[in-house]
């Protein structure tokens, strides 16, 4: 990939955190930093627990993306399957978008189902009853599991790199980009809990994911009619 599309992952994934990553996993960190954290804790105690979470999630988000890199090599042994490929994501990326925006509820369907998976419940529960170190970095491992329109868009980009190091290196930047966000939400829970600012970041960072869409399905056109690049 280039730099310019180094930047434009990086981008999307912090001005998304300010939208939608707060959104999704704010209720993460309500929710163990209501039970797990005691105020009697210092605030060197309490940045060790928050960013024992954020390093547990960023190693999910990583794994996620060798996983799907590994998966794009299966499907880019020619030009027109890796055209193909490219479309898919694009595909995939523009449904994000919309979901983003909420014209589209597929995801958010996807996302509530997985809520009430029995296995979900019951380890979480566990995890948000205890206080070690170890545990954060267990919750923010499930959480980097978790399905969520803007892990789909990176999972998809992952992919259509078809490369293990590469789908990897994509999913722990976006991971890396959306800490400062939820580690200052941790460290001080009203953080950025404006809504109108909120709702600005995320429609932004769905828009630059719908055109980003659009130019990988070109880029997969390109490959299979020769389009120019």
């Amino acid at each position: 990939m280039s730099a310019i599309d180094w930047w434009i992952i990086i981008t999307i994934a912090f001005a998304g955190s300010f939208g939608h990553c707060i959104g999704m996993c704010g209720g993460f960190i309500f929710a163990y930093s209501s039970t797990k954290i005691d105020a009697s804790m210092s605030r060197a105690e309490q940045l060790m627990r928050h960013s024992a979470y954020n390093i547990g999630r960023v190693s999910s988000y990583a794994m996620l993306g060798m996983l799907f890199g590994g998966a794009g090599m299966l499907f880019s042994v020619s030009m027109p399957t890796k055209g193909m490929l490219l479309i898919t994501a694009g595909i995939l990326m523009i449904i994000t978008a919309l979901s983003m925006l909420g014209i589209s509820k597929l995801l958010h369907l996807l996302e509530g189902s997985f809520l009430n998976f029995p296995i979900f419940k019951t380890l979480f529960s566990r995890l948000i009853k205890s206080k070690s170190v170890k545990s954060f970095f267990a919750l923010g491992m499930m959480n980097g599991f978790f399905p969520c329109g803007f892990v789909f868009f990176f999972a998809a980009k992952a992919a259509s790199s078809a490369s293990i190091v590469e789908g990897g290196l994509i999913m722990f930047a976006f991971g890396l980009a959306t800490v400062p966000t939820l580690l200052a939400l941790g460290q001080s829970i009203n953080f950025m809990r404006e809504i109108a600012f909120r709702q600005t970041m995320n429609r932004l960072a769905a828009i630059s994911i719908g055109i980003y869409g659009l130019f990988s399905i070109y880029k997969g056109l390109a490959h299979i009619i020769n389009l120019p690049m």
